[in-house]
């Protein structure tokens, strides 16, 4: 079977993107509308489909285009896994012509998947850097002293 990039997905592609997601402990929680709303917000989309256009992986990055991407969501649908299909996704958005220029990219993953990216050159070693997050769920004023 041969696979191909599509930069934009179809409403059906939608629904098996969030068909995936389902799958996975990190987005489970998923919807729809909250998918389509991050489609529309996400500089680059590369999905990856079959001959018959359903979509098979997918990933997105956020970018300024100059300094700093983040890459998203690497996912495969776990029908079509150990394929080396992640290896195809993550060699098109490395390569991606408007990702050429950016100094730093990033990404999160497991500990267990820090292997997997390294052949393109992603590092745990950051330097001094450490990440921090804020989460913004509904449940955080509970435990906010105003």
């Amino acid at each position: 079977m041969t696979y191909k990039f599509v930069h934009q997905l179809t409403s059906q592609q939608i629904v098996e993107l969030v068909d995936m997601y389902k799958n996975e402990f990190w987005s489970k929680q998923r919807t729809y509308q909250d998918v389509e709303k991050m489609l529309k917000a996400s500089d680059i989309i590369l999905g990856l489909v079959d001959n018959e256009d359903k979509l098979v992986g997918f990933t997105r990055v956020l970018t300024d285009f100059v300094y700093r991407a983040t890459i998203y969501d690497v996912i495969i649908k776990p029908s079509h896994r150990n394929q080396r299909l992640g290896v195809k996704l993550m060699d098109g958005i490395v390569n991606h012509p408007q990702l050429k220029q950016v100094e730093h990219i990033a990404l999160f993953c497991l500990p267990e998947m820090i292997t997997f990216y390294e052949r393109w050159g992603f590092t745990t070693n950051v330097g001094n850097l450490k990440l921090m997050y804020r989460y913004n769920h509904l449940d955080q004023e509970k435990n906010n002293d105003y």
